[in-house]
């Protein structure tokens, strides 16, 4: 088995009831948004976790890295994301005490053309936010979905 490089997250950790998450230091994905064309969202590709499904850029987060420094890295390394251009706006967690996710929620003021920088996609794609709901979601992004738009539509309220 290849080794991991020094304070990589990869792998996977077991929780005391037997469900397994990806990321020994958590995990974490970017909700990027873009107010003309909508958010980023990622088509998994077949053999990635919950396969088929969309979803948003992310993974393990590195040993002594941020929830919003993972997030913007991978999908800096997933979806081509311009690091330098994304502003965070919030971050919601899902905390099982023995392992976390984070959505880091941010915006960009240019959209961008998303590339495909890893075998985990199929595809990327802009999709307005009336239409996210409407795509078979990953179940994580299908369960946070209704409470992250509206928190996102009281962003663009006060922008």
């Amino acid at each position: 088995m290849p080794r991991r490089p020094l304070g990589s997250g990869d792998g996977w950790v077991e929780g005391p009831d037997g469900r397994r998450f990806w990321g020994t230091f958590g995990a974490a994905g970017l909700l990027l948004v873009n107010r003309e064309v909508g958010v980023l969202l990622q088509h998994r590709a077949g053999f990635s976790h919950f396969g088929g499904t969309w979803g948003i850029p992310g993974g393990a987060r590195h040993e002594d890295e941020s929830a919003a420094q993972g997030a913007v890295r991978e999908a800096h390394e997933e979806a081509g994301v311009p690091v330098a251009k994304v502003v965070v706006d919030f971050e919601s967690v899902w905390d099982l005490g023995w392992w976390s996710y984070t959505t880091v929620v941010g915006h960009v003021e240019q959209p961008f053309t998303p590339v495909i920088g890893d075998a985990e996609s199929i595809e990327l794609r802009w999709v307005p936010l009336s239409e996210v709901d409407e795509l078979p979601l990953h179940p994580g992004l299908e369960a946070s979905w209704p409470a992250l738009r509206a928190r996102i539509d009281g962003l663009s309220d006060a922008r």
